[in-house]
């Protein structure tokens, strides 16, 4: 996360929509040797105080919450590389504008019998995503098989205390400079989403 205080003035509200519409993220727990990461779709509730999400049983970091562990939750957005020959101003560097929000909090292991319901109420929030197709519902999954599938599965929970967001869409630099860099960005198609980030670059969140 980027420590330029002009990249960090989103407020939570909308640090919190951008990760619940993203629902999907890198976890990562620290351990003794290397930290343990996961890249993990998950569900955050309406105020941010709670993300849902599931692990492979076999998951090491499930195997490291049967009591609660400090973890992060790093959800990435739009990013792309930026020439400095896009500024059309002198001494300029090469960079990296991207949106990203970081959650943090504890993270614990829940009753394997609320694993039906997280699968029921993730598949539905992305399906619905998805409209005019047909909802997908594990209902349509022979029983047996969705039961073998659902034990290798454990559901896990974030209580969130932290959260951080970096929107770095080069607001230190004036605006027509700014605004220069975003059409050529947006062309170059170099990095995710970039249309998306030339768009919030001519018009920052403040």
């Amino acid at each position: 996360m980027h420590p330029n205080p002009a990249f960090r003035k989103a407020d939570t509200a909308l640090n919190i929509g951008f990760a619940r519409d993203q629902g999907f993220g890198l976890l990562a727990v620290t351990t003794d040797d290397a930290p343990l990461v996961s890249h993990i779709p998950f569900l955050l509730s309406e105020d941010g105080t709670r993300a849902e999400f599931h692990l492979v049983r076999s998951n090491p970091i499930a195997r490291l919450i049967a009591t609660p562990h400090r973890a992060r939750l790093a959800v990435q957005g739009p990013h792309s590389y930026v020439s400095p020959d896009w500024y059309g101003v002198d001494d300029q560097v090469p960079t990296w504008n991207y949106v990203a929000v970081h959650l943090v909090g504890d993270i614990t292991l829940q009753p394997q019998e609320r694993m039906r319901d997280l699968l029921d109420r993730q598949s539905a929030q992305f399906e619905a995503r998805l409209a005019p197709k047909p909802e997908w519902r594990a209902d349509k999954m022979t029983p047996e098989v969705l039961d073998r599938m659902m034990r290798q599965i454990v559901p896990c929970e974030m209580r969130i205390d932290e959260i951080a967001g970096t929107w770095k869409l080069g607001q230190n630099k004036p605006g027509d400079v700014r605004l220069r860099a975003a059409d050529p960005l947006e062309a170059a198609g170099l990095g995710q989403e970039v249309a998306t980030l030339a768009r919030l670059m001519r018009a920052p969140p403040s």
